[in-house]
């Protein structure tokens, strides 16, 4: 009897599906401020210490749905990739800031503060913060990492990014 209870609570928790934590949203109404996360991949990255190249706006002609948002991109290619598996091209903790999350909170995060580590999209909140962010950045993330699950399920950030203002996407 006890196998069967088992084996029943195993296949009911497969047919769940996943939980995932809000996406962070501005006041554009679009994740990473309509920003096109598809195209930070093809973006030079500069050295730690060094502002990153500005990123991509999104197009309102290309948008797709995920984790709950509105994502807007530069081209029906990236919107297509994009779709192929957004997990790969999303920003980590859900658009969060990546030091903020490392210290246990959720807070915004500002598109133009990226940076890719080990292939995936890390955003940060302002310049003082990436700085804070690349003292350290494996130990950061190992921190956030370890504080993602206690805070994955609580609600997305309502804050607005300091010394930040998005245009949102190019509207087509």
């Amino acid at each position: 009897m006890k196998r069967l209870a088992f084996a029943a609570a195993a296949a009911l928790s497969f047919a769940l599906p996943a939980f995932a934590g809000e996406q962070y949203v501005d006041g554009t109404g679009y994740a990473v401020s309509g920003y096109d996360v598809v195209a930070y991949r093809s973006l030079e990255m500069n050295p730690v210490g060094s502002p990153q190249t500005a990123p991509v706006r999104g197009s309102t002609a290309f948008t797709a749905d995920y984790n709950g948002a509105t994502w807007a991109f530069a081209s029906a290619e990236n919107r297509d990739a994009f779709l192929e598996n957004p997990a790969y091209y999303a920003p980590q903790y859900d658009g969060h800031c990546a030091y903020g999350v490392s210290k246990g909170g959720k807070v915004p995060a500002n598109p133009n503060l990226w940076r890719i580590v080990d292939d995936k999209l890390y955003l940060n909140i302002t310049d003082v913060v990436v700085g804070f962010w690349e003292e350290d950045i494996p130990g950061n993330i190992t921190l956030a990492e370890g504080n993602w699950p206690g805070i994955e399920g609580k609600a997305a950030s309502d804050s607005v990014i300091p010394k930040f203002n998005s245009e949102g996407p190019v509207a087509n």
